[in-house]
């Protein structure tokens, strides 16, 4: 997430709807449509949610709406015994398998399956003993800021590198800011924490994307920001890689038609495919940077810039005047900027109308 690709995080969730054989399909469909990494949650519902914990307002206007978030989440669960088999098939399908934790078992789990680095959910940014966890794992860090203010981004960021600097957990918040004071736990999160800027709305309205947040994010804690999208399409997660997005996550899901909360929000295969092939696409065409031509604009700057010639006859010795010099096309000769230093000066020879002027 540091070199000059993008990384594209194909999204599964829980759009496997408790079925193995559909996570299968997942990993597949990710694969093929070119994606570096396809990721999956793992959580132990009744450890996640209490019973009397409502569902977010996209969640009651997917699925049933008389259903606890607990018994929803509970159907989606995705089983520990799967999590092996899946990444295997993830790795002979040429992709990275990836999950992500929302609770300390579920993480402790994960840990040994030796992933190349951990997602923090949004949810999860202000959870201070969870994310602590998770940052001692000492792998690198996704940490995705959606519902975030920037205190609380900046809060996570702390607790992050008091778990990379501290010998154990901390006492109090106290603790926390005190170890944010010292540069060198500071400077301790470069090349391991990547921020995502997010809204968790799904789908995410246009007027709520706030992609300037993204820069916002760079400014404040000056390490790389990558973009999890919600919205319908593939024109955000694009425009975030214009903007300067490492990585994107974009849910996806064989069928938006399925039953489950976050199919309506995800794109179907073919549209992951175009979105991964933008994203290469818009990768390259960035560029790195430099303004100067390039190797295919050689022979059209010979042929398009102009160079001085006579707008009329003049002989050799004449003092030469604005209205004597002109510019064409000519393919060699002076560049144009020079005309005016020529003015006041004797010609050199005689001259025909649109004669290149030769020193």
């Amino acid at each position: 997430m540091n070199d000059k690709s993008v990384y594209v995080i194909a999204e599964a969730g829980v759009n496997h709807n408790g079925s193995l054989a559909l996570a299968r399909q997942l990993v597949s469909a990710a694969a093929s449509a070119g994606a570096d990494a396809v990721k999956f949650q793992t959580f132990d519902a009744k450890k996640l949610a209490r019973a009397s914990a409502p569902k977010a307002d996209y969640q009651r206007q997917t699925t049933d709406q008389a259903e606890s978030q607990l018994d929803m989440l509970s159907k989606l669960e995705l089983p520990r015994e799967w999590h092996v088999e899946l990444k295997a098939h993830a790795k002979a399908e040429g992709i990275e398998f990836l999950s992500t934790a929302f609770d300390l078992d579920s993480l402790d789990f994960l840990a040994g399956l030796d992933m190349p680095f951990f997602k923090v959910p949004s949810g999860e940014l202000t959870n201070g003993p969870l994310l602590w966890r998770f940052a001692r794992l000492r792998k690198p860090l996704v940490v995705s800021t959606g519902m975030a203010t920037l205190s609380e981004v900046e809060q996570a960021l702390a607790v992050i590198a008091h778990a990379f600097n501290a010998e154990s957990e901390p006492a109090d918040l106290d603790e926390i800011w005190e170890g944010w004071t010292r540069a060198e736990w500071r400077r301790s999160l470069q090349g391991r924490v990547t921020l995502l800027h997010c809204t968790s709305q799904y789908p995410t309205p246009m007027s709520e994307v706030n992609l300037l947040a993204m820069d916002t994010l760079a400014h404040a804690f000056g390490l790389p920001v990558g973009y999890s999208d919600h919205t319908e399409g593939i024109l955000i997660p694009v425009a975030a890689v214009a903007r300067g997005a490492v990585l994107v996550e974009k849910h996806f899901t064989l069928d938006r038609s399925m039953p489950g909360p976050d199919h309506l929000a995800s794109l179907e295969p073919g549209e992951l495919a175009q979105m991964v092939r933008d994203i290469r696409t818009l990768a390259v065409a960035l560029g790195e940077g430099a303004k100067s031509p390039q190797p295919s604009e050689w022979k059209t700057r010979k042929a398009a810039r102009q160079q001085v010639v006579l707008a009329r006859p003049v002989e050799r010795g004449q003092v030469l005047t604005r209205a004597d010099l002109a510019t064409a096309r000519s393919g060699f000769g002076l560049p144009a900027v020079t005309l005016w230093q020529l003015v006041g000066q004797a010609a050199n020879r005689d001259y025909a109308e649109g004669d290149l002027y030769q020193p």
